[in-house]
């Protein structure tokens, strides 16, 4: 399992290279803040084994479309719009000799610097895989497994960050969820990591862990529910009906693993797979 979080860590940064050589391309897509919002998941690459199926599978799910980049060291990635705006990326693998599924959705937190986040992961129990790394001009990144073991980008931005302006619309990632082990003791290490507030809920007779930045619901922690899953970060998207969405996802290549119920999330709620293999929640909003 290190080695795969190793490789998926390693693919991530690929991801974020590519994007950073098409700067400009971008910022014409996007709206940035101007200063970084700390805490904030401030981009989303899809690793994935079958590129072309998981493009048909989200264009059919959200309607995206894509506009294909290389990177400077020849790394082809693929640049995921919702209307008219950059959104998320992808980056295309093949699958490593021992069959391993490394497909799934990977996240960039925004933290006030990189290099201090990353010792403080290591003090933690966590693990550096690459970097600190200065992309360009304008960010600087690393990726880690946190001490649970999920594997997350952190990124440390000097333009500022994609902005909240386009928050909350289908088609796009409206929540990050942290699957862990140990809600509590993740809590603190992301409280520490990015200063965030941190504000335990009770949800359907259990508890749920949010995590705020300068009063904002930046995310959450909830204790892993599924078995045979190793902690993660799940990444939620917006869509507009979740059944009607839920019940597209079989004929476009995915699997449905968790299906819209009254008694889970007020039934606004499913976790899919997609082609490849990469889970991802349908959220209907408003959430």
């Amino acid at each position: 399992m290190k080695q795969l979080h190793t490789y998926l860590a390693v693919m991530l940064l690929v991801g974020i290279t590519a994007c950073a050589s098409t700067t400009t391309s971008l910022m014409s897509g996007m709206s940035f803040s101007d200063e970084p919002l700390t805490g904030k998941f401030i981009w989303h690459d899809l690793v994935t084994t079958d590129l072309e199926a998981d493009k048909r599978f989200y264009s059919g799910l959200f309607g995206w479309t894509y506009e294909q980049r290389r990177g400077p060291n020849g790394n082809t990635y693929t640049l995921v719009k919702s209307g008219d705006r950059f959104v998320a990326g992808m980056v295309s693998e093949q699958r490593p000799k021992d069959g391993s599924d490394i497909s799934r959705w990977l996240g960039y937190l925004s933290v006030p610097d990189v290099g201090l986040a990353v010792a403080q992961n290591n003090s933690a129990g966590g693990e550096t895989v690459v970097g600190p790394l200065d992309i360009s001009d304008f960010v600087r990144v690393a990726a880690i497994t946190d001490p649970q073991g999920a594997v997350l980008g952190l990124a440390q931005s000097n333009i500022g960050d994609p902005d909240d302006s386009q928050a909350g619309k289908p088609g796009r990632v409206v929540w990050d969820e942290l699957l862990a082990s140990d809600p509590a003791t993740a809590a603190s290490f992301y409280k520490a990591l990015a200063g965030y507030r941190v504000d335990v809920l009770q949800r359907n007779g259990g508890k749920y862990t949010l995590l705020l930045a300068d009063d904002v619901k930046r995310a959450g922690i909830l204790e892993n529910p599924l078995d045979g899953v190793d902690p993660l970060w799940l990444t939620y998207f917006g869509v507009q009906d979740v059944k009607a969405a839920t019940a597209r996802v079989d004929g476009l290549g995915g699997r449905v693993l968790l299906a819209p119920a009254a008694g889970i999330r007020d039934g606004k709620l499913a976790l899919v797979v997609g082609p490849s293999g990469a889970l991802l929640a349908l959220q209907q909003l408003p959430m």
